[in-house]
């Protein structure tokens, strides 16, 4: 009797000691499960948090490139900053150059302006002149040229030009903190 008494005791521990061993190891897994969903959300943040400052460094190596693009447009309360850039070429090349007239055309994210000038001088400064304005850090064509000599022994070329600009309300990439 004392045996069978041994025996059931025994049991009894091994039963109640398999049961807390399977409670806590049921308690353990949960909180193992839920230690790797926030190891996943860290990682996801991590990544994402990587590539927001991938994305600023990438805007602030740009941002001087972006400054420097918009240099070859004209913003339209610089058009007349613009003529005078254009008859200071003209000069240097011993022409005379005047603004026939200016024009906007395009849509109003993307207008261009349409420039029509008349330039006088010797064929060689004419020409020129032509070449200085073709070649001027715009965003610009020569869309018509026509060139004639007058009887005074002078060149005339009349050419319209085309030129890139921005809006007046056009602002630049702001970089964020």
């Amino acid at each position: 009797m004392k045996e069978s008494l041994h025996l059931l005791a025994g049991f009894f521990l091994c039963v109640v000691a398999l049961s807390g061993y399977g409670y806590w190891y049921t308690a353990i897994a949960n909180k193992s499960i839920a230690v790797a969903d926030l190891q996943n959300r860290i990682t996801a943040k991590t990544e994402t948090a990587g590539r927001i400052a991938s994305a600023r460094s990438a805007l602030a190596e740009i941002a001087g490139d972006e400054a420097a693009v918009q240099d070859y447009f004209v913003p339209e309360t610089g058009v007349v900053s613009f003529i005078n850039d254009l008859e200071a070429r003209a000069s240097k090349q011993k022409a005379a150059m005047k603004v026939l007239s200016v024009s906007v055309e395009g849509v109003p994210t993307k207008p261009t302006l349409v420039l029509s000038l008349a330039i006088d001088g010797t064929f060689d400064a004419v020409m020129r002149t032509v070449g200085a304005i073709e070649y001027a850090p715009y965003d610009l064509s020569v869309s018509k040229l026509s060139v004639r000599w007058n009887e005074k022994n002078t060149w005339s070329a009349t050419l319209e030009i085309t030129v890139g600009s921005v809006p007046a309300t056009a602002s630049s990439t702001q970089r964020t903190p």
